[in-house]
């Protein structure tokens, strides 16, 4: 299993500046939570919430504890690709780090 770092090392230099966007966001949001690779990914831990960072083969993926903390941004961004319980991010998808915002907070607050 790779280390953080190799993991984050290995991100796509086409995809580094919004992959480290995503990670700066939820540092800055929750900074007492814990960063692990508990997925083989980046993922964030605080009390019942959650949320993991992925860089796929053609997307970066965003996943939560469920499909319910996705819904304030699929309304926003109907046009991006989402699953069950996370958001697959094309480098051509356009919208703001507040938009995930919303996403972030809601997956780590366990909000349903």
């Amino acid at each position: 299993m790779a280390s953080l770092t190799e993991y984050i090392e290995n991100v796509q230099e086409n995809r580094r500046e919004r992959f480290d966007g995503i990670m700066a966001l939820i540092g800055r949001m929750y900074p007492k939570a814990e960063l692990s690779m508990k997925y083989r990914m980046p993922t964030w831990e605080l009390d019942d919430g959650w949320i993991a960072l992925a860089n796929q083969k053609q997307y970066i993926s965003v996943y939560t504890c469920g499909e319910v903390h996705l819904a304030a941004f699929k309304a926003l961004h109907p046009e991006v690709k989402t699953g069950k319980g996370c958001i697959n991010i094309r480098n051509k998808d356009a919208f703001s780090l507040d938009d995930l915002a919303i996403v972030v907070s809601s997956g780590m607050e366990n909000r349903l």
